[in-house]
Order: structure tokens, then sequence, then C-alpha cells
């Protein structure tokens, strides 16, 4: 089978295609021949070892696909050969054929896409992990959505809608504002262009909003968690922008706001349930047309150099499909 490799650390031009073994299914696991693997801004920062996550080389990048199980192992009773799939592996997705755990893989209902599906695990998997499980939004409330036209500021807003908020998407771009808007962002913020704080404040009449959601970090964090109302729930997501921000926490005290962390890969593996409960709700989402994953562009197994550099240079609007 081909796959996407890492043998060195480095930038995507340094991956390699190769053929390798076809992997077998061992106890607790299933074999899924890849129809669709999505990549995430993430994945340029794994190759590069500059992520929580750093598998050792050789490894491909990829963190969710969605296919057909090929087989099964000795134990497994849940998944049958044939059955529709998506998986959530942490890397390796991008060749022809994954092993994964069973703990790990969903069934997928006919009517949504492998494109569609493959790029649901980790965006809307974390957003309705952050909104519903931690963040606790409530509808009529006011969601904050920074880099709203990205993977999970897409599923922000979407996700943000579905549950009754009033969604107000902050970008660095007028087009990328206009992808938010046809979302259904009720309001837009071009923070290269004005103060964030101010213009958070003013959208919500000086109240401040009640869920910041960033996975940008930098110093729009600060100007963001100023702009939080009492109660405020301020969500860090990741840190995009590669720069890591420093909160003065007298701000946490005057406000009465939280700081909430979402650790979405640790969730999945500490509460399965609840991991399952919330995937089961994305599909029926899905299938019903409540939330629609934006594909921006497929790409070829050998054009997977392009499209991680696509997210390297923020490019990508929703997500960037790899088709083995």
């Amino acid at each position: 089978m081909k796959a996407v490799v890492c043998e060195k650390l480095g930038p995507p031009e340094t991956l390699v295609i190769k053929e390798l073994d076809a992997p077998t299914a061992s106890a607790g696991e299933v074999v899924i021949s890849v129809k669709a693997a999505a990549l995430n801004f993430f994945d340029t920062l794994i190759i590069e070892g500059k992520y929580q996550y750093r598998p050792d080389c050789p490894f491909s990048p990829g963190a969710e696909i969605a296919g057909i199980v090929k087989s099964v192992g000795p134990d497994v009773t849940e998944f049958a050969q044939g059955d529709r799939a998506i998986a959530y592996l942490g890397w390796g997705g991008a060749r022809q054929e994954v092993v994964a755990p069973v703990g790990r893989v969903v069934k997928l209902p006919d009517g949504i896409a492998d494109e569609a599906a493959a790029g649901l695990t980790v965006t809307y998997g974390t957003t309705i992990h952050a909104l519903k499980d931690r963040a606790a939004l409530q509808p009529g409330e006011t969601l904050a959505v920074l880099g709203a036209s990205g993977g999970v500021g897409q599923a922000a807003v979407e996700i943000g809608k579905v549950m009754g908020a009033r969604v107000i998407a902050c970008a660095s771009s007028e087009d990328k504002l206009e992808f938010c808007r046809e979302l259904g962002a009720d309001e837009t913020i071009n923070y290269a262009e004005t103060g964030l704080k101010t213009a958070l404040k003013e959208a919500t009449g000086g109240k401040g909003v009640d869920v910041v959601y960033d996975p940008v970090g930098g110093p729009l964090a600060e100007q963001a968690l100023r702009a939080t109302g009492w109660n405020g729930r301020f969500l860090v997501i990741g840190f995009a922008s590669g720069d890591i921000p420093k909160l003065p926490l007298n701000l946490v005290l005057l406000k009465g706001c939280q700081v909430v962390g979402v650790f979405w890969g640790d969730h999945t593996e500490r509460e399965p349930d609840k991991h399952r409960a919330n995937m089961a709700t994305l599909l029926d989402w899905c299938r019903s047309g409540k939330i629609k994953p934006h594909i921006y562009k497929t790409y070829a197994l050998e054009e997977t150099v392009n499209a991680l550099q696509d997210l390297a240079e923020r490019k990508v609007k929703g997500k960037a499909i790899v088709i083995p």
C-alpha cells in the first residue's frame, strides 16, 4: 500500500511517498481501507516536532479518516468487514490502509459522504466537547470565535448556532469573514483592522461575551479575555499563532470568569462514553443538515505536501481532505 511518510522531522516538502506492507489487525483492532483522510493545522506542527504529540519517525500525518472496514481482530464483535467507519488516530491517516483500536472507531451511517465524515472527528469533536461539556453554552448566550474560518473555527460557528448562541466570528480578512457569514455567523470582526477587545465590547453593548473560543493564542488571547463578561468562559483550544500567551490572572478575578482548558484528545481516552455520545450527536446533525463540514479542497495522496503547505499558509477555509 502507498503511504505519506515523515522519515525525519521537517517542513512538508521533506515528506515522501512509500510503499509499505499492508497492516493486520491484532486483538482489539480493525483494519480500515481509507477513503478519505483529513488534515488539520496541527499536522503541520507534528511533522516538525512542534506539537504536544511527538510520534517517533517514521510516521504518517493525518489524525482522522473515513473508510471501509477491511478486517477485524480475533476478539472484535462491534465491527465486521464492509462496515463504513470513521476513526481518530492521532496521526497515521495519510495512507491507503490503517489499523485502529476499536475504541477509536465509530460506525458511519449511510447518507454522509466519506469526505465530510473524515473531517468530522477532530474539529467538530473538539468543538462539541468544548461548547457542551466544558463551557455549558446556553441558548441566547454570546459566543466569540477566533480564527473562525479555519477547521475548528468553522465547527465552532456551526455548533454554536445549533446550540442557540449568538455567534461573533473573528478572523483576519474580509474573504474569511464572508465565509463565516455563509456559515451562519451573526456578526463578524476583522481583528487585522480593529482592536478585538473594543470590537467585542461594542458588539455586546459593553456587557462582554459569555464564551470565547480561542484556537489561535498569541496577543489576541488577552484582548479576548478582557472582552469577556461576568461569569464568562474563555476556552483554550490551541495555539495556531505559534505563541502561547501568558494571561494576567487579575482579569480572571475581576471578571469572575473561567479560563477552561480543552484537551479533546485526552477526553476521548478518559471519557470514552461521553466521546461516543458526542460523535453520535454530530453524525445525527450532519445527516440532518444542521452542520455541513466545508471541504476546502480534496488532494490526491501524492499532493499531501501541497495540502500541508496550504494549511501552514492559512489558505484553508474548512477542511483539507486527502483521497488515497
